[in-house]
């Protein structure tokens, strides 16, 4: 057996099929299967039962889900290590979905570097469920995540709470006439109808999390941001909170493996990430260069 192996058989549990697994690993539907068939070959054990709804773990299945997991947490703490830097006596690897860099990590990455001299950074930037994955095969340290999942060997902490409100670049105007519909997951999606049931679908949609606030203000319209985004801007006169509408809780969360190699550094990190965090909920941060 393979580390590929492991790791594939890990991303069709996450998957929930075979197909979702290709997507993952980036490779074809049938190269998956091969990898499956040989490994439950050498196993002398299936360890999935095929169904037209996708797939699912036998008893050995689930047995050889936990080993899995160490086998590739291993191997990835193993690459982590032999990787580190000349004169750094470890590596941190971070991750956090886009409006999570936007005014909170990329405040962090400075302070944590002043305080831990000996540790190298990798920051890397993605959605909820890539951060998840990385997260589940030991390849990331910390993530930051608005939905998180709770998985083993991962501790689950909250952050901060966002809240998502509503800010428009023409207060003359109703927010209705030029309304842009942003998207943040299945809950605000939820929130956001039970709130505005009579708001038909608006022409234009943006998943682009913080990223769309440049498009707001270049284009024009109204929109639900984080408030800690958007507050330099509301500043600046360039957007302003539309009133009589509902804001909606958006919290955030620090996701951590609970092994990582050195406790010490993993409580630096999380110290100067909660700090910065206080930071930005009392409006304490900087005003970012581009505001």
């Amino acid at each position: 057996m393979d580390i590929t192996q492991a790791k594939t058989f890990l991303a069709i549990v996450e998957g929930g099929n075979f197909m979702a697994a290709s997507k993952r690993v980036n490779v074809t539907q049938s190269t998956v299967s091969a990898r499956i068939k040989s490994l439950e070959n050498e196993l002398g054990k299936l360890l999935f039962t095929r169904t037209k709804a996708g797939c699912n773990l036998t008893p050995a299945g689930h047995q050889f889900y936990r080993y899995a997991r160490s086998l590739v947490r291993v191997w990835e703490e193993a690459k982590h290590h032999v990787a580190v830097p000349e004169g750094f006596e470890d590596t941190l690897i971070v991750g956090g979905q886009y409006s999570l860099w936007n005014r909170l990590l990329l405040r962090w990455v400075p302070e944590f570097l002043k305080i831990a001299p000996h540790v190298a950074v990798r920051c890397e930037i993605g959605m909820p469920q890539s951060l998840v994955r990385e997260m589940v095969e030991g390849v990331m340290d910390l993530a930051l995540i608005y939905q998180p999942e709770h998985r083993p060997g991962m501790i689950v902490e909250q952050l901060l709470e966002d809240r998502l409100v509503l800010v428009t670049t023409d207060s003359n105007l109703s927010f209705v006439e030029h309304y842009i519909f942003t998207d943040w997951g299945d809950a605000f999606r939820e929130m956001h109808a039970a709130a505005f049931p009579n708001l038909h679908t608006p022409r234009l949609t943006l998943d682009l999390g913080a990223l769309g606030v440049n498009l707001l203000l270049n284009k024009g319209g109204a929109a639900y941001f984080p408030e800690r985004i958007v507050q330099p801007h509301i500043d600046k006169g360039l957007l302003s909170l539309v009133p009589k509408v509902p804001s909606f809780s958006y919290p955030a969360y620090v996701v951590y493996q609970d092994n990582f190699s050195s406790p010490a550094i993993m409580k630096q990190a999380l110290d100067t990430l909660f700090a910065v965090a206080q930071h930005a909920v009392d409006g304490e941060l900087p005003q970012p260069y581009w505001a």
